[in-house]
C-alpha cells in the first residue's frame, strides 16, 4: 500500500499553522460531490462561512483557498461584533454544468453532520436555490429565499458595505466623503460587483468595469454607463480606487507597482497575495488599503440577522457600522505607523481573545 502519511502530515501542518479547529472532506461518488468544509474558530460562536463551487485546478489548491478563506470569516466576524465563528466550504467543480438538486442535498447532509459547528450560506458559484435544496437536509444554512422565511442574496449587503468602506477611505485620502467626480476601478461585476457599480453610479462616480464574461461586461456597461476595460489594462488606469470584487490575490508583486490608485477597497476575500508582505509595501507607497474582511462583511451580517431574528432594519444598522469601524482601522494604521491590514487584524484578534478570558470563567 502507498505510504500517505506525508500527505496527511502535510493537511495537519497547514491547519495547525493558521489555527484551525477541523477539516471535513465530503466525498459522495453517486452525486459528484467533492467538497472541503474548514472551521477556523469557534470562540464567538458556531463557525458561518459561504460555500464556494469553483474549478480548482487540484485539490491542493482547493484546500488552500478554504483555509484561508475560512480564517478570513473568523476576523471577520469578530471586527463586525457579531456572535459567530469562522467557516468556509468549497465544493470542487464547474458550478455552470456541474450542479445539481442531489449533489447540494448530499452536501446538506455532510453539513447536517456536523451537528451545528458549521452553518453555510451562498458564495462564488452558489445560489439561494442552492441554499434551499441544502435546507432540505438541514437547518444549519442561511441566506435561503424570502419566500422561505430567509433574508434572501446577501450580495447586496455586501456591496452596500464595501461603498461604505470606500467612502470611509475617501474620507480619509480626499477630506471628504462625497464621491461624485471620483473614479473607481472595479474588477468582477457579479452580483456583489455589479450591485456596487449602481451604488457608485448613483453618486455619479466614473466607473471603469471589468470581467472574464464579455457579455455580462457590455449588459452592465450598457445598464449603468459605466466604461469596460480589457483584463490586461486595470493596473494601468489612473484612477482614484481599485476595487476587486473577483478572485483573491490581485495585489501582489506584479501589480503592485503598476498601480496609479490612491485606494484599494473591494469585496473580494484574501486580496492581498501576502498580508506581511503586500500590506507594508502598499503602506510604504501610500495606497490605502480598506482591509476586505472588514468591508465586504455585510454580507455575513445578512445571513447572522437570519440566524438571530433579526429583521432587515437591524441588518442595516450593523452594516452601516462597517464605516466608523473602518476609519477606527485608520486611525490605528496611522497612529502606530503600520498597514491596515495589520490594524484590522490586531482588533479582530483582541476580541477573540477577551472572549475567550469571558468563556473560560465558567
Amino acid at each position: 500500500m502507498p505510504d500517505n502519511s506525508s500527505l496527511v502530515n502535510s493537511v495537519l501542518d497547514q491547519l495547525s499553522a493558521a489555527g484551525h479547529k477541523k477539516v471535513v472532506f465530503c466525498n459522495d461518488p453517486d452525486t459528484g460531490l467533492k467538497a472541503i468544509i474548514a472551521v477556523h474558530d469557534t470562540t464567538l460562536g458556531p463557525a458561518l462561512g459561504g460555500t464556494r463551487m469553483w474549478s480548482y485546478v487540484t485539490e491542493a489548491e482547493a484546500l488552500e483557498d478554504v483555509l484561508r478563506l475560512s480564517r478570513g470569516m473568523t476576523y471577520k466576524a469578530a471586527i463586525t461584533g457579531l456572535n459567530i465563528g469562522g467557516g468556509k466550504a468549497v465544493i470542487i467543480g464547474d458550478s455552470r454544468k456541474g450542479k445539481s438538486e442531489a449533489m447540494m442535498r448530499s452536501y446538506g447532509r455532510f453539513i447536517r453532520n456536523m451537528n451545528g459547528e458549521f452553518i453555510t450560506a451562498e458564495d462564488l458559484g452558489t445560489t439561494t436555490k442552492d441554499m434551499e435544496y441544502i435546507r432540505m437536509e438541514t437547518e444549519h444554512v442561511t441566506g435561503v429565499p424570502e419566500s422561505l422565511g430567509g433574508a434572501g442574496d446577501p450580495a447586496p449587503h455586501t456591496a452596500k458595505g464595501v461603498f461604505l468602506g470606500i467612502k470611509a477611505c475617501v474620507k480619509e485620502v480626499f477630506g471628504t466623503d462625497m464621491l461624485a467626480g471620483r473614479s473607481v476601478v472595479v474588477q468582477g461585476i457579479g452580483n456583489v460587483g455589479e450591485h456596487l457599480v449602481e451604488l457608485l453610479r448613483a453618486e455619479n462616480v466614473e466607473v471603469y468595469i471589468s470581467d472574464i464574461n464579455e457579455e455580462r461586461l457590455q449588459h452592465v456597461a450598457r445598464t449603468y454607463k459605466a466604461k469596460p476595460i480589457a483584463a490586461d489594462k486595470i493596473f494601468g488606469i489612473d484612477a482614484d480606487i481599485y476595487a476587486p470584487c473577483a478572485l483573491g490575490a490581485t495585489v501582489n508583486d506584479r501589480t503592485i507597482p503598476k498601480m496609479k490608485f490612491a485606494i484599494i477597497a473591494g469585496s473580494a476575500n484574501n486580496q492581498l497575495a501576502d498580508e506581511q508582505v503586500h500590506g507594508k509595501l502598499l503602506l510604504e507607497k501610500g495606497i490605502l488599503f480598506a482591509p476586505d474582511y472588514l468591508i465586504n462583511a455585510g454580507g455575513l451580517i445578512s445571513c447572522y440577522s437570519e440566524l438571530t431574528g433579526y429583521g432587515k432594519k437591524r441588518t442595516i444598522q450593523l452594516t452601516e457600522n462597517i464605516y466608523n469601524a473602518t476609519r477606527d482601522v485608520i486611525r490605528m494604521s496611522k497612529k502606530d505607523n503600520i498597514p491596515t491590514i495589520w490594524a484590522a487584524n490586531r482588533i479582530a484578534e483582541q476580541r477573540i481573545i477577551d472572549i475567550k478570558k469571558i468563556k473560560s470563567s465558567f
